[in-house]
Formats: C-alpha cells, structure tokens, sequence
C-alpha cells in the first residue's frame, strides 16, 4: 500500500514541483490550497504526512497543525512546515505547534524527500511499536517530556478506572518522576517510581533506554499494580548470607526508595548505604538494583 501525503500550499508552483517529485517517488500525494480544506481531507483521508506551508491567508500553518493536534483523528500525523520565514521565532513556533521538522524555501526537493522518508519511518515504526504494545496486553504509555500522555494500551485506562485515578493528578506525578530522575543524571534507583499510597499503589517502570546527555522526546512507562513487597524479616529468612542491615536496606530498595530516602529512614549517611548494595550485590551475585531486586522478590516466594 502507498504512502499518502498531503501537501498544504496556496502557491500553485509549489504545489506542482511537490507533487511531481513526490509522485515520482512512489508516495500517493493529496492536495490542499489552504488550512480549511487541509483539515477536512486529514480527517477523511488519513494521510501518512502532512507538508505544510506556513504562511497563508485565512487560517495560516500553525493554527491549522494546531487544529490537527487537537483532534484525535489526526494528532497522530507527523507535520512537516514549509515556509520561507527563518526568523527563529518561527521555526520555533513550529515545533511547539507539533510540528516533527521544517524545510524553507526556496524548496531543496532532495531535502525535502530526505526529510519525508526519515519520518515517515519513525512514524512507522512507531505505529508498529505501538501496535504490538497493544497486543501484549500490558499497561504502557508513552510521554513527551511536558507530561502529556502521547498514546496508551488499552489496559492502561482500566488499571487507572479501577484504582480511581485522577488522570490529571496522574500526569503530573509521572512528569515529576521523569523531571527528578533527569536531574540525577539518569541514576538506576530512579527508573522505577510509585504512584499512589497504602494498598492503592502502581508501580512505575520506565522502559526507554535513556543516554547520557541526550533528552528523549518522549518515553515509554510501564504501570503494575504494586505487587506485595517482602518484609525485612522475609527478606533475612530467604537471603540468610545478608546482615540485619542489609536485609534492612534491601527491603526499602524493593519499594522503591532511592539511596537518599534509605539513608533518611535509617538514619545513615548516603555513602553507608551505598557500601551495604555493594555488598548485597557481591552476596546475590548481581550487579545492579533491579537484579538485586528481582533476586530478592524470587527468593521470598519460594
């Protein structure tokens, strides 16, 4: 099946050089003279992207992609403008309109079929992504670095029904959660988080891989229900090798605590607490948290 793009420009010129060189190149090429009729074919034609340009009369680029965000329809379509304005202010205008990249004109045609094939296949395997998320069955959504919710599984809205969760309260935990754990330079105790109090707790697990340096533009959060957490006693019987303390450690690990936290609760410094997970790592055989973690949780329940 072709991909389609629509592309957006009351200059008949334009228009023709697009749709030629974009023909050629195998895509299906939808046409619109302004903002109005852009929206009305997005809606009934689905295109796979939008060429947009940025000036026009009546309703201009940027309020037409910011009418396409906004509708569940279409919000998912990745946006290319087009406009001749390289004044910053404008490029930026773009981006924070929704829009995926730009190109300026005169139009470079080689660039332009560069750009359209590198996101359109982002937006593929995307949807590819998010089509076998779905299927798995499990709570995963996908953030963007505001705190807005890109897409979800279908289970993610029965596990917030069922707890009672305020999805607007909700949000801004989880964005909290991601602001925090980008500001400790991407530690490993903060990749799992909590939402909720007392027997109403999820689990939070991020699931992107996140490089040094480098800001995603969004992210994948898994959502469990809080499973239950082993005692310290619990933990001492099955984890005999351990000390007092470090059964003691490890139990706050296991709900999610960082290093910092631990060392508040028991009355530690920081550094104490770092010396009793890298001995708890030497006697599990582990090299990390989350394995230290999931070697703990398996011990307790056999």
């Amino acid at each position: 099946m072709l991909e389609s793009i629509l592309i957006v420009d009351d200059i008949p010129e334009n228009l023709s050089l697009l749709h030629e060189s974009l023909d050629q190149a195998g895509y299906q090429v939808l046409v619109a003279t302004n903002g109005f009729t852009a929206i009305e074919i997005a809606h009934r034609s689905q295109p796979d992207m939008i060429l947009l340009d940025g000036s026009m009369p009546e309703i201009d680029g940027f309020e037409t992609c910011i009418q396409l965000k906004a509708s569940p329809m279409t919000e998912h379509i990745p946006v290319i403008f087009m406009t001749g304005l390289t004044e910053t202010e404008h490029i930026v205008k773009g981006f924070q309109v929704g829009g995926v990249d730009y190109v300026t004109k005169p139009l470079n045609i080689d660039e332009v079929q560069a750009r359209v094939k590198t996101h359109l296949l982002q937006a593929r395997l995307m949807h590819q992504q998010k089509q076998m998320l779905d299927a798995t069955g499990s709570a995963i959504l996908s953030m963007n670095m505001d705190g807005e919710i890109i897409w979800q599984t279908p289970v993610v809205q029965g596990l917030l029904t069922q707890h009672g969760i305020d999805i607007t309260h909700f949000r801004k935990s989880i964005n909290h959660w991601l602001k925090a754990l980008f500001q400790q330079s991407y530690q490993e105790e903060m990749l799992h988080g909590q939402y909720g109090h007392g027997h109403q707790q999820l689990q939070l697990n991020l699931l992107t891989k996140l490089k040094e340096g480098q800001l995603p533009k969004h992210v994948l959060v898994q959502i469990k229900e809080q499973t239950h957490m082993p005692s310290v006693e619990e933990i001492a019987q099955a984890c005999p090798n351990l000390t007092p303390r470090e059964a003691e450690v490890m139990h706050w690990v296991t709900l999610g605590k960082t290093n910092r936290d631990i060392a508040e609760i028991l009355e530690l410094s920081p550094r104490t607490v770092n010396k009793h997970l890298e001995h708890v790592f030497e006697k599990l055989f582990v090299e990390t948290r989350t394995a230290a973690v999931l070697h703990v949780m398996s011990a307790c329940q056999n």
